[in-house]
């Protein structure tokens, strides 16, 4: 009998094993919305965006409008981007599958109705790009489809606004259960009428617009705005400015050539897609989980003078991490949630450039990260908690370093203080659970990083459940 449950047990972990491969490598689907040619961002983030095309299935590439570029919209700035690419595709193929032919994303590049915000939306304003939403939301296929918006967001206001006058309540209800928006902010009136007219909309965002300082204060502005929009300390600034992007980006043959120099600063709205990526880090679903793109919690945040009008109802916003930045001191900012993981996305796009121009042998690939236990354990205040990374490994063979990052803000266990982790870079430690009055989380991040050039990081989220003593 023991010997039979001993069997279940593994077959029933096997499953959990299994299952949970399955859901990190179904491919989400992403809808780009982007003021392309406003400014060079919108450029170098679509570059970035590219290298990581074979991880999604992309549903569309949609030029509009913003605040910064009224009544113009350049799909051909896109197509010339996607031509760009078509000459690196092959070399990409070299080190992962997946990525799309060019005839393909040229496919579903489509225009918004070239008017400014509000405007371009009602009857009348219906555009390929507002149908080609509808059509691709519309889809028999059970997946969300993810919208990042890089500038304005009235052609996907455009697309909710004919739906909800042509459909049941119903079935606009069941629509809007298909999308996820995560917005750079407020670059044109349509953002607050989506988040006001349609309460269900699952959307990330920091809202405001730039002309009263909006920019300062969101979060996505801690990719690269350390000296511009955010004007925060800590990061490590020479990785996101011109010269280390012209030695580790533009001069990686086709595609590299075209990332722009930065004007502002370096890809404001790649933070829509970051948390996009099969890291291990990254649960998109899950914003207050903090992830690449950033760390948000779900509130009705309070009006700010940078606001284009009050928010009425809760949605994915600004969060707060406390971070040691690079000089050593405690930083505590929404940006911090960003940029507290630079190093680790900057070399991981200095790969993918790599990846554009070189072979196998002469590039890095990322490590897998492995635990040797579930995601999810559980334990008595006062037990021992045993982490164990074994298992991890590197297609390169090189060799592996080993984090244990004890992340407090996801978690609902308070303490900050350090959980006194034997060792936080052995691949086995261990420590003791804290005591509790209540059952708490806590929210533990194995970080494995290869020695290759440059390093490359991969993740596993560890939750742990910690109950009272019996």
């Amino acid at each position: 009998m023991k010997l039979s449950k001993i069997l279940i047990l593994l077959f029933v972990n096997l499953l959990c094993t299994i299952c949970q491969a399955q859901e990190n490598t179904v491919k989400k689907r992403v809808l780009v919305l982007t003021d392309i040619e406003n400014e060079p961002d919108d450029t170098q983030s679509l570059i970035r965006f590219l290298t990581y095309s074979n991880q999604w299935d992309i549903e569309g590439l949609i030029a509009t409008t913003s605040i910064h570029q009224k009544n113009k919209i350049a799909v051909s700035k896109i197509k010339e981007i996607i031509t760009a690419y078509g000459k690196v595709r092959k070399n990409l193929l070299l080190h992962e599958k997946g990525y799309p032919e060019i005839e393909y994303l040229l496919s579903v590049t489509k225009a918004s109705f070239p008017e400014f915000g509000m405007n371009a939306v009602g009857k009348g304003k219906d555009s390929e790009g507002s149908d080609w939403i509808i059509s691709v939301v519309d889809k028999k296929d059970d997946r969300p489809v993810w919208i990042p918006v890089w500038g304005g967001a009235n052609c996907l206001a455009q697309a909710l606004w004919k739906v909800s006058m042509t459909r049941s309540p119903e079935d606009l209800k069941r629509f809007i259960s298909k999308i996820r928006v995560y917005s750079i902010s407020d670059q044109d009136d349509t953002g607050p009428w989506l988040r006001k007219n349609f309460p269900d909309l699952f959307f990330v965002a920091s809202p405001g617009y730039h002309a009263a300082g909006a920019y300062h204060y969101a979060t996505w502005s801690g990719i690269s705005g350390d000296k511009f929009h955010g004007r925060f300390s800590g990061a490590d600034f020479e990785i996101v400015d011109n010269p280390w992007l012209d030695e580790n980006v533009r001069n990686h043959g086709p595609l590299g050539a075209e990332y722009p120099f930065t004007k502002f600063l370096m890809e404001g709205d790649t933070p829509s897609f970051l948390g996009l990526i099969n890291n291990g880090l990254n649960d998109p679903e899950k914003p207050n989980f903090g992830s690449w793109g950033g760390r948000y919690e779900y509130y009705t945040p309070r009006t700010q003078k940078w606001f284009l009008e009050p928010e009425t109802r809760p949605l994915w916003t600004d969060a707060v991490d406390e971070v040691i930045g690079k000089d050593g001191s405690y930083q505590t900012s929404n940006k911090a949630t960003i940029w507290r993981w630079r190093s680790a996305f900057q070399n991981d796009f200095a790969a993918r450039m790599d990846w554009t121009i070189k072979p196998f042998k002469e590039a890095n690939h990322p490590p897998i990260a492995a635990l040797k236990h579930d995601n999810a354990l559980k334990a008595n205040s006062g037990d021992k908690v045993v982490l164990s990374a074994e298992g991890s490994t590197d297609p390169d063979g090189d060799e592996l370093h080993y984090q244990w990052i004890y992340y407090p803000e996801p978690g609902s266990y308070a303490d900050k203080e350090p959980l006194k982790i034997l060792d936080v870079k052995a691949a086995n430690t261990s420590f003791l659970a804290p005591k509790v009055l209540k059952p708490e989380t806590i929210h533990i991040i194995l970080a494995v990083t290869d020695n290759g050039k440059p390093a490359l990081t991969r993740y596993q989220r560890v939750i742990l459940t910690v109950f009272p003593e019996k």
